[in-house]
């Protein structure tokens, strides 16, 4: 055999056992998440949390569905109903997987990989970002034990998870003309590639992907800071939706050595950066916003006329802009204090999310 033969092999030996993890903790941030648990209440209080589903999630059984149906129904629609109660799933996968990274007791391990395995058995993908994103946190359990999950079903999952990619990559709500094509749909369909093929490792994805980032940036990002979402909804709701999946979706594409978008001016002058300073004075109080009054979606009014929490047009809750600078302040660290003007938060504020951001970013 040709010795560049065997010197690649060797290399490609070496890259197929040795796998960053880009979308959860590596190992040395799981170590730094213990340190900073065992220094900091807060913190373990947060960890404590997940404990408590993880162990409550040993005792149960996977609801996968086969397709998930909510986006465009109204609570109380039955479909909708057996979906989230399906989703559910999402939030013990995550548990189970970071309390066996955590502890190391491989009955957490066994749990994930039985939840993840049936879902990977049942559920079809659609290419429906609205729905698909509900799935988030069975992505990040798969990024944290992949490693440890046998070869067998370790390739079930990762090829269900590549399905999900694929149908999002050509979903027919991301056709060009289409406002889902650079609305928060779009967001969330962006976040849902990048998590679910960094956390099985394909690279067959990564130029659509890259494209599909700097085309959304510039299509729904505005030089002034708003977004499409905001002018169409009437809704700074709906600004935050679209930015919190970009937000996560942009912070694990820089883990893996890509490009760092949060700063990355468009053609037209926008950058997610401005678009999170765009919610800083409704955060603090300078400026007010009625949601909803003049949404130029109809289902916007059918949620109200169902009495749907958040849907009727009342004035925007500082609070709810939390998620965005908590995901922002692994970009840039004066976004932690700027959360404390949350209110009726504690000056300390710290929540899952800011952890994980303080913790990827290396400050603790």
């Amino acid at each position: 055999m040709p010795a560049k033969l065997i010197l690649c092999l060797c290399i490609a030996c070496i890259f197929s056992g040795v796998r960053a993890q880009f979308v959860s903790f590596s190992g040395p941030e799981l170590d730094k998440l213990k340190n900073r648990m065992a220094a900091d209440q807060q913190a373990a209080v947060l960890y404590s949390k997940w404990k408590r589903t993880a162990e409550a999630a040993l005792a149960s059984k996977p609801q996968p569905i086969e397709k998930i149906r909510s986006q465009g129904l109204l609570m109380g629609n039955p479909a909708k109903t057996a979906s989230l109660n399906a989703v559910a799933d999402a939030p013990k996968m995550y548990a189970l997987a970071l309390v066996y990274r955590i502890e190391k007791d491989e009955k957490y391990l066994n749990k994930a990989t039985e939840f993840l395995c049936s879902w990977a058995r049942t559920n079809q993908a659609t290419g429906n970002p609205v729905d698909e994103t509900k799935l988030e946190e069975a992505f990040l359990a798969f990024d944290l034990i992949r490693p440890a999950v046998k070869r067998k079903q370790r390739d079930s999952i990762a090829r269900w998870l590549n399905s999900i990619a694929a149908a999002e990559l050509s979903a027919a709500s991301a056709k060009e003309g289409r406002s889902t094509a650079k609305n928060n749909w779009n967001s969330h369909r962006i976040k849902i590639m990048v998590q679910t093929t960094l956390a099985t490792g394909t690279r067959q994805f990564k130029a659509a992907i890259d494209k599909a980032i700097r085309t959304q940036l510039a299509l729904n990002l505005q030089a002034d800071g708003s977004t499409f979402d905001f002018h169409e909804r009437d809704a700074l709701h709906y600004h935050i939706y679209s930015l919190e999946p970009l937000l996560k979706a942009l912070i694990a594409w820089r883990r893996a050595g890509n490009t760092d978008y949060f700063r990355y001016s468009t053609p037209g002058g926008a950058s997610l950066k401005k678009s999170v300073d765009f919610l800083l004075p409704f955060f603090t109080g300078q400026k007010q916003h009625i949601e909803f009054a003049n949404s130029k979606v109809g289902f916007d009014k059918a949620r109200a006329g169902n009495g749907e929490k958040g849907y009727v047009p009342a004035a925007f809750v500082p609070g709810r802009a939390i998620p965005v600078f908590t995901l922002a302040a692994y970009f840039d660290a004066a976004y932690t204090a700027v959360l404390n003007h949350a209110e009726p938060r504690p000056a300390a504020y710290l929540d899952w999310e800011l952890l994980s951001s303080e913790v990827k970013a290396g400050r603790k």
